[in-house]
Order: structure tokens, then C-alpha cells, then sequence
């Protein structure tokens, strides 16, 4: 029987591989959210008519150059179906990693709508009605819709002017302050420290975002929307609030920027193709379990590796309600930054992670509408001094 499920897991995965590729009436409509997207054309003509777009060609930075002469690929950098994570193919090495799960653990690993881990069946492990009829599966749906629109256009506006901006300043200060590139020659070390040194970055850059969102009072009045989600699917870790967006976005492109202006100014600006790929295989293998962090079926580590990467299932801890998993599990990739602040928890393995908002705030919440208006509602109450649930 585990041949059978590990055969069906391998044919989803090549299926998926194959039917992606077709031409299929489904397939272009689903390129309304990659790189075929009517839009696409009228967002890079918005973006390149900014003035800061038309002058980065005098800027040495690889982002800069790649937003000023390769668009194509920058689009591709930042929206490609391959990092996303509701690409088919994604989403068929999700269902073979959980098949996988299901054989090993022998139907153990999956939580119901209420956190609590229980034996199941392979149907009911992989795709429980209970959670994907779940009325907060339905506002995930909403936001998402919503959230890709909004993306497309805060992306490429901030790595379309704030990346070059800051790599311009960057690259401009280190040469007042040291003088002349050093010249350094690229070589596969130096490619290899770009890729780690930017995925840190950002890491860290979401981990300071992401500490404000939670420990700032207006900063959680918007990122509460994705915290009132009840129960987990893929979809949702776009769960965002339109209001949040532009705040991770500038995160990112900043901790971006700064680095590819530290590393354009040692190698003269000579880095671009190679080392974006590079950052991009990392990301492409963070990719691959990614789901996982907003998935039913909880992925875990070996407990030793959990004090070093956070494993997709620490963030079903973050979800949870309960008042011991409040704020823990604050970051992306690696537990650096939560052991170095002390926001670090790794639970007991199967331990219950009730999902969503406390009942009081989870009631003001519940449906798309509540989700849209409930950050403009306590922004509101907070300038006027009042607090949550008066």
C-alpha cells in the first residue's frame, strides 16, 4: 500500500508537470496571475514612465540594472509561476510531500478546523471538507484575489524606484567613504555568499516587519486580518489586508537593495545575472515546502534543526490562539532572529494549534467585509484613544 500512495504521490507531481505546460482554457486563466497577465504590459509602462525608472541606467546596482534594462526579467524575478507558490506544479509536490507524510506517519499529522491533530483517512488528510468549505477558507479567496492585484503593482512600483533609489545611495556612500571599487572577481564563492547574504537579509528584514506588525498596536490593527484566519489552506499565506502590503514590500526592497549596493560597489557592478539566479534556486527551494506554513498537515523538523530553520509547522504554532503561542515564530526561513530575541517556540510534536483571532476580536472578523473595514475600524478607536472591542 506505501508503493501505491508514493506511485500516485510521483504521478501527481509529473501530471502536474506536463498539464502546466498545456494550453489549456483553465492554464490561461490561471496566466492572469503569472507572467501572461493582461495587465502586465500597462503596469511596466506605468512604472517605466517614473523618473526614477528612466535615470538608473547610471546606477551600478544589479537590480537597479535589471529594473532599468531587463523588465522581462524582473517580472519574472518577482512574479514568476515557478516561485509561486499556487503554481500546479508547486501545489503537486505539496499533495506528493503530504502523501509522503501520510505513509510514513501512518495517517497521523493532520489537523481539523479546530488545531487538534487526529488520525485520518488519505482523502480526508489531504483535503478535509471541514476545512475547505470552512467560511474562512471562503474570505481567503477574497483577500487572495484582491492581494494579487495589489501586489503586482506595489512590487513593481518599490523595486522600480525605492531599489534603485537606495542602491544609487548605497553604492555612492561606500565610494565616498572607501574610494574606488576594489574590483573584485566573481567566482563561485562569492556567487554562493550573495545568494546567502540576501536570503539573511531578507529574513531578517521580515522578521523586524513582521515584530513591528505584531507588537505595534496599529501594526496589528492591519496584520490581525491574516491572524483571523480560522483555519489554514495554501491560500492562506496571501491572506493580507491591501493596507499591509505596501509596509513588507518596502522591507524587502530595502534589505534587497542594500545588499546588492554593498556587492555591486566591491565587484563594479558585474554581479547581475548569476547571483539573482542564484538567490532565486534558494528561494525555489524554500518554495517547495512553503505551503506547508499555512497547510492543515503539519511539516516539522528534527527538533536540532528547528534551533536553526523554521520548519513550515512552527508557523502553525504562530496561528494558534493560545496565549503561550502568541507572537513566537516571528520569521521566515531561519530561527536566528527569534532565539536572538527570545520569540522561539518549538512545540511538542502534534501539539494542539487552535487557529484564529481571541473570540472577542475573531467575532469583528469573520467575513470578507470585517476583514476589509476592521483596520480602518481600530486605526480609528486607537487615534481616538479607545481600545480594541469598546
Amino acid at each position: 500500500m506505501a508503493i501505491v500512495y508514493l506511485g500516485f504521490a510521483l504521478l501527481l507531481v509529473v501530471g502536474a508537470t506536463v498539464w502546466s505546460a498545456s494550453d489549456s482554457l483553465l492554464g490561461r486563466l490561471l496566466a492572469f496571475l503569472a507572467n501572461d497577465s493582461p495587465f502586465r504590459e500597462a503596469i511596466w509602462n506605468s512604472a517605466g514612465a517614473s523618473e526614477s525608472v528612466q535615470q538608473v541606467s547610471t546606477v551600478l546596482g544589479p537590480f537597479a540594472e535589471i529594473a532599468a534594462l531587463l523588465s522581462d526579467a524582473l517580472y519574472v524575478a518577482v512574479l514568476a509561476p515557478i516561485y509561486h507558490r499556487l503554481n500546479w506544479f508547486i501545489l503537486a509536490v505539496t499533495l506528493a510531500l503530504a502523501v509522503a507524510l501520510y505513509v510514513l506517519r501512518g495517517g497521523r499529522g493532520a489537523k481539523g478546523i479546530d488545531g487538534e491533530e487526529r488520525p485520518a483517512g488519505l482523502r480526508e488528510y489531504l483535503l478535509p471538507r471541514a476545512i475547505y468549505t470552512h467560511p474562512s477558507a471562503r474570505v481567503d479567496i477574497g483577500l487572495y484575489l484582491i492581494d494579487c492585484v495589489m501586489t503586482v503593482f506595489w512590487s513593481l512600483l518599490f523595486l522600480g524606484t525605492l531599489v534603485p533609489r537606495v542602491e544609487a545611495a548605497v553604492i555612492a556612500t561606500l565610494a565616498n567613504v572607501f574610494g574606488e571599487s576594489p574590483h573584485l572577481q566573481m567566482n563561485l564563492g562569492w556567487q554562493l555568499g550573495y545568494a546567502v547574504v540576501t536570503l539573511l537579509a531578507l529574513d531578517l528584514a521580515f522578521f523586524l516587519y513582521h515584530l513591528m506588525m505584531h507588537r505595534t498596536r496599529i501594526g496589528w490593527a492591519i496584520h490581525q486580518v491574516h491572524h483571523a484566519a480560522e483555519v489554514l489552506t495554501p491560500l492562506t499565506g496571501y491572506r493580507l489586508h491591501f493596507l499591509e502590503s505596501p509596509i513588507n514590500v518596502t522591507c524587502t526592497s530595502v534589505a534587497v537593495s542594500l545588499v546588492a549596493g554593498v556587492f555591486a560597489w566591491a565587484f563594479d557592478g558585474g554581479i547581475t545575472q548569476l547571483t539573482v539566479m542564484n538567490v532565486m534556486v534558494l528561494m525555489f527551494l524554500f518554495t517547495l515546502n512553503a505551503n506547508f506554513r499555512h497547510y492543515h498537515v503539519c511539516l516539522r523538523y528534527p527538533r536540532w534543526l528547528e534551533y536553526w530553520l523554521l520548519s513550515p509547522g512552527m508557523h502553525h504554532t504562530h496561528h494558534s490562539r493560545r496565549h503561550e503561542h502568541w507572537d513566537s515564530n516571528l520569521g521566515q526561513v531561519t530561527s536566528i532572529w527569534d532565539r536572538l530575541y527570545g520569540t522561539l517556540y518549538i512545540a511538542e510534536p502534534f501539539e494542539a494549534t487552535p487557529w484564529g483571532l481571541p473570540e472577542e476580536s475573531q467575532r469583528e472578523c469573520r467575513t470578507l467585509r470585517q476583514n476589509l473595514v476592521a483596520p480602518f475600524r481600530d486605526i480609528y478607536r486607537i487615534v481616538r484613544g479607545r481600545k480594541f472591542g469598546e
